[in-house]
Parts: C-alpha cells; structure tokens; sequence
C-alpha cells in the first residue's frame, strides 16, 4: 500500500519518530530512531502491519533494511518487534551473513533470539534472501563475523555521541564520557545516550 514517505521528522521518542507530510504526522516505528534528524527533509521507506486490532507504520532508512524486516517477520517466534530489535543491534548485512553460515552462536547474542529462534531464522531464511544476497558479499566459513568484536554496537555508540552534540554537548565533553561507553557495549542508541547523561552529570 505505501512504499515511502518523504517529510521533516518533528519527534524522536526511543521506540518511534514522527514523520510529518502534508500537515499529518505518521508515527512510525523504526528499528533506532535516533539514525534520523529532526527537521531535515527525509525519505523514509514503510512497512504497514495490519491486524484486528491495530495498524501500525513502520519505518527504515533503506530498501534493504526494509526487506529484512519483512523477511524476519516471516519467521515463526519473530513479530515486528523482535525484527526491530534485531535491526537495532546489528547491521543487515551480518544478520544475513550469520543466517547463511548457521552461525546460530552470533544469532542468540540478539534481543529475546534463543537458540530455539535462530535455529527457526536459518531453516526458513537461508537461501532465501533473494535480491539481499547482491547486497553483501559474504565471508568464508572460517572468518569471524565483525559484529561481536570488539564493540558490537559502535554504530549505536556514535549516533548517541552525534545527539548529544546536536543537544549542546561540547566534543571535550563527550570525548571525556567515551572510552567509558566504549567499555559499556550497550545494545541501543538510546542506552548509550542514557549512560552518557549519567557520565556527563557527574563532570558537573
């Protein structure tokens, strides 16, 4: 039904970001809200789940985070939050990689994934990601998947840094809170930013 949208983002909430296009404002849920910014003209591609009881937007930054989503849902055990949180912390391109290798290991590190679930992700998915696989190019078998290195969630950790720049925080400041959030390898964006406010309260 809906594809994208394109408009200015006026709200960023942990859990969804308002859209607002022709005097209306879309809620949609995103998988890290603070990958947008407020004000600046966007395209955001959407997702609609139906169902008796709700209809419920959601919203990615690209086509391919998109379709993994869609892909992820498909899998017994998994609804549409449980596909955002696994998008939250880990990049599309290491989900695939970990499904197409059966890496079950670096799948039960995501969100509310046991090893009953990642077991499901790989018998329903693998080999089946169609047009998402001429998006990545995968490892041999014996390489490491970067993700769980040594910090898994450094994209998280930098768009916290980035709004809390945009919130008035100086580069010395946050420069003095950062090796401590490295160390924290906390799972959300939103995490980090609350962690950091804990650290830069105490700099007072």
């Amino acid at each position: 039904m809906y594809d994208y949208f394109i408009g200015s983002v006026t709200r960023i909430t942990p859990e969804y970001i308002v859209l607002e296009q022709g005097q209306i404002g879309w809620q949609l849920f995103t998988p890290n809200p603070y990958a947008f910014q407020k004000e600046q003209p966007i395209q955001v591609f959407v997702h609609l789940s139906v169902r008796e009881d709700a209809q419920t937007l959601f919203g990615f930054t690209s086509l391919h985070q998109r379709d993994l989503f869609r892909k992820l849902i498909q899998v017994s055990g998994i609804g549409p939050k449980g596909a955002l949180a696994i998008l939250a912390t880990g990049e599309p391109s290491h989900v695939i990689q970990a499904i197409e290798l059966e890496d079950e290991a670096f799948l039960v590190q995501f969100p509310g994934v046991g090893k009953k679930t990642a077991r499901q992700m790989i018998l329903d998915l693998k080999g089946k990601l169609g047009s998402l696989m001429e998006q990545f190019t995968l490892p041999s078998a014996d390489d490491e998947l970067p993700l769980f290195g040594v910090n898994p969630f450094a994209h998280e950790l930098e768009e916290a840094l980035l709004a809390l720049a945009a919130l008035g925080y100086s580069d010395r400041e946050l420069a003095k809170v950062q090796p401590k959030l490295e160390e924290a390898e906390l799972a959300t964006t939103d995490a980090y930013m609350k962690e950091a406010l804990k650290l830069l309260l105490k700099l007072k």
